[in-house]
């Protein structure tokens, strides 16, 4: 009724401004009723409206975006949806009012405004049915949760890259990573501190592109290689998910320490999308997306194309080609089939890791090189398709395969001359891979009486098919075996080897999620069972006088439990405790299973963590402890096809996190993982862990939303660490980096970027490794410490174009 009053006197009001207009005939008079038309429209809509405003909250304290808010009254309907800050305002009348929170796999929430009830700043509290890890609720990134790591698309679509393991340094979550080579082969990874190398050992990191493993098995350079992230452009990233453990019962092989899982936009808000950018180094760099406008489609087609030849006196020559598109079509309100296309090409020279005292002595630059030819060619194709089916009851079905190709061929020399003197160590690894695999998870929310729960069950499909080979090279050329046995030199330090793998993984798992106490205790419980199969045929070792073959079939099966609960003491109080566990495996490499068949085939890491978190609507903090005991390892290295076991092994540690909005368009976040010890259990004297900082930390300061204009400066640091677990004397030494980047809109089309890398153009070496070398056939043999130099400061500029924006649908 007050709004109809309120209609009726503006009716009134411009009638009385016509008739003036008319009998006075000036502009002025009428301008004038007008303005007092307004005027009084407005005290009258004070007088009859209230301000209704608040944030979302999940169960834990989480603030929750894109929830809509619906408002009934006599007079009518109005909504909103929550912000990225999980924020909401609007306009109700000052009588009684009816709210409804509702969104995709929440519980509704219907909530009644008295006419005298407080309506500015509620703190509204919902409950998720289904974890944002498993489907589309996303959970503002700045709101923190031990258990789970989360990032958006701002930091991706604002900053320039030039290289893609910039692109890992985003992640944190007390991962560190560092260049092995330069440019263009995998990054190695530490967390927790262990060392996994290139991410399939020690428990492995488990990294997935929309559900597609990256991890390769029975890599020709090594266990679970991530070599495809090569083939990922910033850009295309929507979020990322970053579990801090193997708590879920949906992922299995490399998951002991973790598992990040980066999901890609189907479709882009503008058309066309434009980046061109240049830097030091001889860097450049082409990005170009077309999305087009369709009916009940969403699709993009993208290319990226880079270049670089870093600071190094042998030029990286370092080549990146990728093409990427997506279709997705929305069959009805509640299915959607999409089909996904990634096709890559890598080519890189680099110079390795380089002996660090010749450094030190000025007998070779930072950014100097024994071997021109090391570097690498990577060829990948990857195509996969997915469906989603929402069920009654909120239930969910998904399906999604893929098939992946790729070639690889890899040349290093890690020691020079130590093994061959007279034609040098340098090897080619060869890896030409053929990939299947099928993904089936259904979701369905229930009742266990009164409380809410959710059952997730599934399974999942892995095959590879593998030829790989180790070959010994001179200026990539693989004739060094022959060259040894035309001279007559018997070395058995020239080895060859070469065999066809097959490895199979299949998987089925079940997890349950029930909430009790009102959603304030959260429990999980979840078992997952891995089976594997090694088949290797025509396996061989050669040397210059002698050759050995080697065949087999062998298989192994792994259970792993998973359970976690989560306890928030009320609702005014935003402390929330959580408890973890979880068994994680890895797998070894095909080859060393079958030669040496009774080893441990698979390596299981137990992971137990306790922690707490405080949410508020501007602050948030976390902290946990960790304990991590893993399981004895067989690990095969396939730089010369010798093997490493390893005993069972422990760290223990605590993590701190925190984030905070300073002030509305200044925000702060940081974290820090310290390892308290790493030994392996049973050895005395003690031996250490070693070759992974104890201390990761990172920091960033951001500005965002202020007339178009984006800044972020990053800190990263990684602690010195041990390179002999016998002699903690031998150390590596740690990193700090300063990052930066920002945007400034200049048209609503257009957007000028700038990025500077190592800011403060720190000195610093990246992966290092402590092992013998000789730098010359005449060289005495030394152990010393191998390192890759950091990249010296780096500035990127660019422009990105966004035209032709979509009308929303």
């Amino acid at each position: 009724m007050a709004i109809l009053r309120q209609r009726k006197l503006m009716a009134a009001l411009v009638v009385l401004t016509i008739l003036s207009v008319q009998s006075k005939g000036t502009a002025r008079t009428a301008t004038s009723f007008l303005s007092l038309a307004k005027a009084t429209a407005a005290r009258q809509q004070a007088t009859t409206t209230r301000m209704l405003s608040g944030y979302i909250l999940t169960q834990q304290n989480e603030l929750l975006p894109n929830v809509t808010v619906i408002a009934k009254s006599a007079a009518g309907e109005v909504r909103t949806v929550s912000d990225a800050k999980g924020e909401f305002r609007l306009a109700i009348p000052v009588g009684p009012v009816s709210l409804r929170f509702e969104a995709k796999n929440l519980t509704p929430l219907e909530q009644n405004i008295g006419p005298n009830d407080p309506t500015e700043n509620l703190r509204i509290k919902v409950t998720v049915v289904i974890a944002p890890i498993q489907e589309s609720v996303v959970i503002r990134d700045t709101t923190l949760n031990p258990t789970i790591d989360q990032r958006n698309d701002t930091v991706y679509k604002n900053t320039l890259f030039e290289r893609d393991d910039q692109l890992v340094e985003t992640l944190n979550a007390g991962i560190n990573a560092g260049q092995h080579e330069g440019g263009g082969k995998s990054l190695e990874i530490r967390r927790f501190g262990y060392d996994l190398d290139h991410g399939g050992v020690n428990g492995g990191l488990k990294v997935l592109v929309n559900d597609v493993q990256q991890n390769q098995a029975s890599q020709g350079h090594g266990q679970g290689y991530l070599g495809q992230l090569k083939s990922l452009s910033p850009e295309l990233i929507d979020d990322v998910d970053i579990l801090n453990g193997p708590f879920s019962a949906q992922y299995g092989d490399f998951s002991g320490l973790g598992v990040v899982q980066i999901r890609l936009k189907e479709s882009f808000h503008d058309q066309l999308t434009l980046r061109v950018q240049d830097g030091n180094f001889n860097s450049r760099r082409v990005f170009v997306a077309y999305s087009p406008a369709l009916e009940k489609v969403d699709s993009f087609f993208a290319y990226e194309g880079a270049y670089t030849d870093g600071p190094f006196i042998n030029p990286g020559r370092y080549r990146r080609d990728n093409f990427t598109s997506n279709y997705t079509r929305h069959l009805d309100e509640h299915q959607s089939v999409s089909f996904k296309l990634n096709i890559g090409r890598n080519d890189f020279f680099s110079s390795g890791q380089i002996p660090l005292d010749l450094v030190a002595t000025g007998q070779l630059d930072r950014f100097g090189f024994i071997d021109p030819f090391d570097g690498g060619r990577v060829r990948t194709g990857l195509f996969s398709a997915y469906y989603k089916k929402e069920l009654a009851k909120g239930a969910l079905l998904k399906i999604d395969g893929f098939l992946g190709r790729s070639l690889f061929d890899l040349f290093s020399n890690f020691t020079f001359f130590l093994n061959d003197p007279v034609f040098g160590d340098e090897i080619q690894q060869h890896d030409s891979r053929l990939q299947e695999g099928v993904n089936v998870q259904y979701l369905r929310p229930h009742k266990f009486g009164d409380k809410q729960a959710v059952l997730t069950v599934g399974s999942n499909f892995h095959t590879n098919q593998i030829q790989l080979g180790l070959f010994p090279t001179m200026d990539r050329n693989p004739n060094r075996l022959q060259l040894n046995q035309a001279a007559g030199i018997d070395n058995p330090g020239v080895l060859r080897t070469s065999a066809h793998a097959d490895v199979t993984n299949f998987a089925g798992y079940a997890q349950e999620a029930v909430d009790l106490l009102h959603g304030r205790l959260h429990l999980e419980a979840g078992l997952r069972w891995d089976y594997f199969r090694f088949n290797v045929n025509n396996g061989v070792n050669q040397t210059p006088t002698t050759i050995n073959f080697f065949s087999g079939v062998q298989s192994a099966a792994q259970l792993q439990p998973k359970a976690s609960a989560a306890y928030t003491i009320s609702d005014r109080v935003p402390l929330t405790f959580y408890v973890n566990y979880g068994r994680g495996i890895n797998s070894q490499d095909a080859r060393g299973v079958v030669e040496q068949p009774d080893s441990p085939k698979v390596a299981t890491t137990d992971f137990y963590q306790a922690s707490v978190a405080y949410n508020k609507r501007r602050f948030s903090i976390s902290t946990d402890y960790f304990l991590i005991d893993h399981s004895n390892e067989q690990v095969y290295i396939p730089d010369d096809g010798t093997f490493e076991f390893k005993g069972p092994s422990r760290t223990t540690g605590y993590e701190v996190k925190a984030s905070a909005q300073l002030l509305r368009y200044l925000s702060i976040n940081g974290g820090l993982t310290q390892v308290t010890n790493g030994f392996f259990r049973g050895t005395f004297p003690r031996v250490y862990v070693d070759s992974a900082p104890h201390l990761v930390g990172n920091g960033g300061l951001t500005i965002s939303g202020y007339k178009g204009f984006f800044a972020y400066l990053g800190y990263r640091h990684a602690s010195n660490y041990i390179l002999d677990g016998e002699d903690p004397t031998v150390r590596a030494a740690g990193l700090d980096v300063l990052d930066f980047s920002m945007r400034q809109r200049i048209r609503r089309w257009v957007d000028f970027n700038l990025s500077i890398d190592n800011l403060a153009d720190k000195r610093y070496f990246e992966t290092q490794n402590f092992l013998e070398s000789r730098e010359s056939p005449t060289a005495p043999i030394v152990a010393r410490i191998h390192g890759t130099p950091g990249y010296s400061i780096g500035i990127t500029a660019g422009l990105s174009f966004h035209l032709f924006t979509k009308k929303s649908k």
